[in-house]
């Protein structure tokens, strides 16, 4: 009797987030996503298990939150796989995180080109371990086509050193004669930086209670609406992805107007 009370509940819950997921797409989906994946190491934790079960239960988690996108309409959905300052963590974890790029996108990639989503990363590329580089680049290559979803990586990526970065290459740009100063602004700064080719955020979403932006985007989420939950992500699922949409729909966007 209870498998069947249980059997009975999980399909109405499927249901209902079915209902859900119809009732968003009737109003405006946030166009690009970012999300800062955090909690991985406490999960594990938790579970008295190494912290890398916890990376590799949450490179899980990034397939199922990019189907889902992609259903919803999404344009562009931004992981924050590894930041400039992660390299700061117990060699054994680095090491590992540099070998989940290759194993996720090794067995994901068929799916990722029959749902149509391309692959695109922002950070430093030329730092990557060789393995992690190939295995980056090849999807890229082999999803440049694609008209769907993008499925953006921030991988050994840091704003700051982004910002400065797009600051030197302004300098030299104005030293070189090909900008004047006073046609600097804001669009024209955004040129210089890793995302020029895309929307910034609509949405950041960040795991774990952690309630910070931890050097991710600072430019880009300006404007951006927030959403923070204590759920740890490889505990994130599709409902609590339905939940942060919600909310962002529920939301009035000024950009500093009235």
């Amino acid at each position: 009797m209870l498998n069947k009370m249980n059997l009975w509940k999980n399909q109405n819950n499927s249901s209902s987030l079915r209902d859900r997921i119809h009732q968003i797409k009737d109003h405006e989906v946030p166009s690009h996503v970012a999300i800062i994946m955090d909690g991985n190491g406490r999960w594990a934790k938790k579970r008295a298990l190494p912290r890398v079960a916890g990376h590799h239960e949450g490179m899980k988690v990034v397939r199922k939150i990019t189907k889902l996108a992609s259903e919803l309409g999404v344009k562009t959905l931004t992981v924050y796989a590894f930041s400039t300052e992660n390299w700061k963590r117990p060699k054994m974890e680095v090491d590992f995180l540099m070998k989940l790029p290759e194993e996720f996108l090794g067995t994901f990639l068929p799916e990722l080109i029959e749902e149509n989503v391309r692959v695109e990363m922002i950070g430093y590329m030329d730092k990557l371990p060789e393995h992690t580089r190939r295995a980056v680049s090849k999807a890229m290559e082999d999803t440049k086509g694609n008209t769907g979803l993008i499925l953006n990586f921030a991988l050994n990526y840091g704003s700051r050193a982004e910002i400065l970065d797009g600051v030197k290459r302004v300098l030299a740009d104005v030293e070189s004669g090909i900008m004047k100063e006073d046609e600097l602004t804001e669009e024209v700064f955004s040129s210089y930086l890793m995302t020029k080719e895309l929307n910034d955020p609509d949405l950041l979403i960040r795991t774990s209670g952690e309630i910070r932006l931890s050097n991710f985007m600072l430019w880009q989420l300006a404007y951006s609406e927030f959403w923070f939950t204590d759920v740890l992500w490889p505990d994130f699922n599709e409902e609590h992805f339905v939940e942060a949409i919600e909310a962002f729909q529920g939301r009035q966007r000024r950009f500093g107007g009235v």
